[in-house]
């Protein structure tokens, strides 16, 4: 965590009502696939690792920038980071991949990155975002993972 506040006062979003749960969603004979929603639930309630706020109420996630391919196992997930220059937008990324691998099936690839043309080392961050080997030696960084784990948990 930042000693100084990149983003002093973010903008505040509202958020969107929670999922009705459904009959056919406690049905367990009904084969129920993945759609963007669900993600989207899986990752709004991460914390931003900079303010005491949720990366919905920030709109650093969007359920429109999320794409599932129940058929191809793959998930695409792009994320707004607050600032042009966050320094933080590594850590973001890293949450949502860590609450998504902690969360869905094995069978599913998971694809985490910057919304085009919201960020400044946009290109870097999503390199090492997309670099499975790099997501792994940060998930055994003990520290790391402690401050994800933050960012994650949900109150």
């Amino acid at each position: 965590m930042a000693d100084t506040l990149e983003n002093i006062n973010p903008k505040l979003y509202k958020k969107i009502d929670d999922r009705q749960v459904t009959a056919d969603d406690e049905n367990e004979d009904i084969v129920d696939e993945f759609d963007s929603r669900e993600i989207f639930d899986l990752i709004r309630n991460i914390n931003d690792p900079e303010h005491p706020l949720t990366l919905e109420e920030l709109n650093i996630v969007e359920q429109s920038l999320i794409e599932v391919d129940n058929e191809k196992n793959k998930i695409n997930v792009q994320f707004t980071p607050t600032i042009p220059h966050c320094s933080m937008v590594t850590l973001i990324g890293l949450s949502i991949c860590t609450q998504l691998l902690r969360a869905l099936p094995a069978r599913f690839k998971i694809n985490v990155q910057i919304k085009p043309g919201t960020h400044s080392s946009e290109s870097a961050v999503n390199k090492q975002l997309a670099d499975k080997e790099r997501i792994a030696a940060a998930l055994e960084n003990g520290y790391l993972v402690e401050v994800i784990n933050q960012c994650v948990f949900i109150k």
